[in-house]
């Protein structure tokens, strides 16, 4: 029982980190990027990928607490990474959306809150940005109608961006 109750209390301290280390680094990154001047987009995505790292690293500790076995843990990552590996491959439209989101992080001039315009063959999307996400674009239209792109597509398609007026600003 006392293992138990010392894996217990090491579980909630890994936990307490996990999260002041959340909020720590949002806030920090958060006042830093804003200091750079950089986007809100930008901030957004940075933060999603420092909580993830956070998230993956306090579960390797809490495996670690509760005593997981290297060679289990090997055979566990290998076959997670198997699965991911094998979805990957059979849908190349998640890799390529992933990948046009860090391009479009990168090296293109959209950002929230700009007006867009896509120009399909056979079927125009117009409205606001209002997320970029790893896998979509998400815009809210003139009628208030909620558009989800892949963000795949937003590199294949021709995009008008709309310049904000004095007035808009």
């Amino acid at each position: 029982m006392e293992l138990y109750r010392t894996q217990i209390i090491q579980t909630a301290i890994i936990l307490i980190l996990m999260i002041g280390a959340h909020f720590a680094t949002n806030r920090l990154v958060s006042n830093t990027l804003k200091r750079h001047h950089f986007a809100f987009a930008r901030r957004k995505v940075i933060v999603k990928i420092i909580n993830l790292v956070i998230f993956l690293t306090g579960n390797i500790f809490l495996a670690a607490t509760w005593g997981i076995n290297r060679n289990e843990f090997t055979v566990f990552f290998t076959a997670v990474s198997t699965v991911f590996g094998i979805a990957f491959f059979a849908s190349w439209s998640i890799l390529s959306n992933i990948t046009a989101s860090l391009i479009l992080f990168f090296n293109h001039p959209l950002k929230l809150g700009d007006t867009i315009r896509i120009i399909e063959k056979d079927y125009d999307v117009e409205g606001k940005v209002e997320d970029i996400s790893f896998f979509f674009i998400h815009l809210k239209t003139a009628n208030k109608e909620k558009v989800t792109v892949p963000t795949s597509a937003a590199l294949q398609k021709t995009i008008i961006i709309r310049l904000k007026t004095k007035e808009q600003s």
